[in-house]
């Protein structure tokens, strides 16, 4: 039997017209920015030449976007590309520092396709017809700032109540074989529609917004294979639970993880888009999923058959190469695959149901579950809204209440609006459910906790992706576990941890046994999504007349001020501001929460730098020993302290120090008290990105354990920066108490540009020279 193309296969399975489109806008929002499959199929004309090697869908799509396909360099974990996104999108929270960097360089609109979207800094506290008026009220100088800067530079704005950035990306803008870059750490949501979608820091944002090519290190791909099929209580969200804990925190780091095989046709598109999202909590480049009939079907949902149409007249280079070589393989068998628990206090600590009760007892963790928290960017969708709706119908049915607090996090405002028309909602209602605003809310900190005291230990058990200490409600005791929303909401009928949904009974009130039958749900909605209310601003065509103002007195937003170049000299004899001790996040760095008001004003939110890192010296918080005063003060107050007297200093970190989100404030806020360099076991990429953008000098031990040679109370010279070259490691000279000496050898990824970033004290004042010269 002859065997059908690619082509001939996927047009009998996904259903489309073979006729081949010739074009389709990027979006319904803007109809004349235009998908463009040409350049891609250009580019891996040259590049299938120079590679001469089949190729994962992984290096299609990037390499697809390369700026000069013809004499990049392109070694996977070595060369570093310079790409050409095909957009920008951006939160509220780090657009602020974004725009505000934007503006600096003096340019007069976006080069690319650009969304900002409110969605970080709306409180959950009563309800989502409480809490978002009131945000509103309370963030007002911040959006307005965002709603002109937006209208002022050709951006698209999303007002706050449309949803979280990372759903309304995949509702409006993902497209299969796009290149995309996003101030949010869960970007690589889009991979759920075949999108190369990563997380940055803003400085990243504002290279591609002011059309400068994107670098990123050549990534290695690892293939994870998937066979079988989903069915009963197993869910897309166990996937990615099993893989985080088989790759953990840091595994993906420096890879692009791309799914494969027969079992992605049980996957529905917004299920991929779940797996992607939660592949940020192993250190992933990025997650992507290959062209299929369900990512077809959610493109004609959402009002966007014309990208399916001509998806489909590009899709051999939207599925990976026959043979295509991965640098590692994971092979997961969805027919065996079980519930998984994950956490707490880390999203890879990963527990199948079945065995979680008996883990749960070991480690002692509370065996109240106080709130079961559904929704998120990871998990809103209306699948994941009518699965654990028919799971709360059973109980309802059955005469039960829940024993623990529930909240609804719808992900957009068409989910919201859609969930309320089909009733969806009313069922969440009637089991004392409170739905949130379409935000983060609790998923970042943004909750208003009333239930517990701080300090006090407790459980909590949510659909989200990452349970770091503290994330969710600032309380360090809080044991955070991340499931599914099946399992969350079946879970909190009997408030308990030890719970089993698909083998324990619960008693209902009449004395009867009851025992939850497996969730069932619709992929997509039968009578189509509700829009909802329409939340989108465009850019006026006529942007002349709008002015964008920053006062001078607000606590809010603050103009920024270049950082001085570097001096040209060794840096010699400078203080370590803290030796940290043990997993340092970008939450421990900069934390969120109540911080994010100020995340358009770099001074006010550099009063939180650092404050939730454990001092090694002291196996404290917020209390290092400052040599200015002499005595244990705030992380913060010293460092402004030493940069007062005019005494740079240093950070000593760990492993996959800055893992996380991808905040730049926890580079930005360093840089601003005085920091000179970052010397780590090793860095989480992101983070690393963001300090050599503001012109810091992150470093890794040669040998990791010389970590454990440097005291707290050292100084410390780096030697070799005035001959500060690609591949040649540094020298940190480390200077005791009794004034005896020792050399360390440290290394560095730097490129010759990104060593021009350093001595011109940031990336942002490279590009700003460059624009004057214009």
């Amino acid at each position: 039997m002859e065997r059908k193309s690619v082509r001939e296969t996927l047009v009998d399975t996904i259903g489309i017209c073979p006729k081949v489109a010739d074009n389709a806008p990027m979006s319904r929002l803007e109809p004349n920015k235009f998908i463009n499959y040409r350049r891609i199929e250009d580019n891996l004309k040259i590049v299938r030449k120079r590679l001469n090697h089949p190729l994962t869908l992984a290096e299609k799509v990037v390499y697809g976007h390369l700026d000069d396909a013809k004499n990049q360099d392109i070694v996977r974990g070595t060369s570093y590309l310079r790409l050409r996104p095909d957009r920008v999108a951006c939160q509220d929270a780090t657009a602020q520092m974004a725009l505000l960097q934007f503006m600096s360089a003096g340019l007069p609109s976006v080069a690319v396709p650009t969304t900002v979207h409110c969605d970080h800094l709306i409180e959950a506290q009563f309800g989502n017809k409480k809490d978002l008026p009131r945000a509103q009220e309370l963030n007002k100088e911040v959006y307005d700032f965002l709603s002109s800067c937006s209208a002022k530079y050709d951006i698209g704005f999303w007002k706050p109540g449309s949803g979280i950035i990372h759903q309304i990306i995949l509702e409006n803008y993902a497209f299969p074989g796009g290149l995309m870059i996003g101030t949010d750490s869960h970007t690589p949501n889009a991979g759920g529609l075949g999108m190369v979608a990563i997380g940055v820091g803003g400085a990243d944002a504002v290279d591609v917004m002011a059309d400068i090519p994107w670098e990123l290190k050549c990534p290695k791909v690892i293939g994870v294979k998937l066979t079988g099929q989903l069915s009963g209580w197993t869910s897309a969200k166990d996937v990615i639970l099993k893989v985080a804990g088989i790759l953990t925190v840091k595994g993906g780091t420096g890879a692009i993880v791309e799914y494969f095989g027969p079992g992605v046709e049980s996957l529905s598109c917004t299920g991929m888009a779940t797996i992607c999202n939660m592949g940020a909590e192993i250190g992933a480049t990025t997650s992507l999923f290959p062209y299929n009939k369900r990512m077809a079907d959610y493109l004609v949902a959402t009002k966007r058959s014309d990208i399916a149409n001509l998806a489909n007249s590009f899709q051999q280079n939207l599925v990976p190469d026959e043979g295509a070589r991965y640098d590692s393989v994971i092979e997961i068998d969805l027919n065996t695959l079980e519930p998984h628990i994950n956490g707490p206090f880390t999203p890879d600590l990963a527990t199948p149901l079945k065995k979680f009760k008996d883990a749960a007892i070991s480690n002692n963790w509370p065996e109240e579950l106080k709130v079961g928290l559904i929704g998120s960017c990871t998990n809103s969708s209306y699948e994941d809204m009518t699965r654990s709706a028919s799971l709360a119908k059973q109980a309802l049915n059955a005469g039960l209440v829940a024993k623990s607090k529930f909240t609804i996090t719808p992900g957009s405002e068409q989910v919201r609006a859609t969930i309320e028309r089909d009733g969806i909602t009313e069922i969440f209602d009637k089991i004392g459910g409170v739905t949130l605003a379409n935000a983060c809310g609790p998923c970042i900190g943004q909750w208003d906790r009333k239930d517990v005291k701080k300090g006090e230990k407790n459980s909590i058990i949510t659909s989200y992706n990452r349970n770091f200490t503290g994330r969710n409600d600032a309380n360090p005791a809080t044991h955070a576990f991340v499931s599914s929303p099946e399992i969350v909401t079946a879970m909190i009928f009997a408030g308990s941890l030890h719970f089993n949904p698909m083998t324990d009974s619960l008693t209902t009130p009449s004395g009867k046994n009851f025992k939850f039958e497996p969730p069932r749900g619709d992929e997509l909605p039968q009578k189509g999504y509700d829009p909802g209310e329409n939340t989108y601003q465009a850019p006026p065509s006529e942007r002349g007349s709008v002015s964008v103002s920053v006062s001078p007195d607000s606590n809010r937003l603050e103009l920024l001020k270049p950082f001085n170049a570097w001096n040209g000299k060794d840096a010699k004899e400078i203080d370590i501001l803290i030796k940290v001790k043990g997993k340092c996040t970008t939450d421990h760095i900069s934390m969120a929460g109540p911080w994010l008001k100020y995340r358009g004003h770099l001074d006010n939110i550099s009063n939180n730098m650092l404050i939730g890192a454990i001092n090694i010296a002291n196996d404290k918080a917020n209390s290092v020993f400052n040599p200015i005063t002499g005595k244990f003060e705030a992380v913060p107050k010293t460092a402004r302290d030493l940069k007062a007297a005019g005494r740079p200093w240093i950070v000593v970190g760990d492993e996959n120090y800055g893992e996380g989100s991808s905040r730049e404030h926890a580079a930005l806020e360093v840089r601003h008290l005085g920091g000179f360099a970052v010397v780590v076991k090793s860095f989480a990429r992101i983070h690393e990105t963001n300090l050599k953008k503001q012109g810091m000098l992150p470093l890794t031990f040669k040998n990791p354990k010389d970590y454990d040679l440097i005291e707290p109370t050292d100084k410390v010279s780096i030697l070799g920066l005035t001959d500060f070259q690609p591949g040649k490691p540094l020298t940190l000279r480390v200077h005791k108490k009794d004034g005896k000496t020792l050399d360390i050898t440290v290394n560095h990824t730097f490129n010759e540009g990104q060593i021009a970033w350093f001595k011109a004290g940031s990336a942002l004042n490279l590009m700003a020279a460059a624009a004057a010269k214009k």
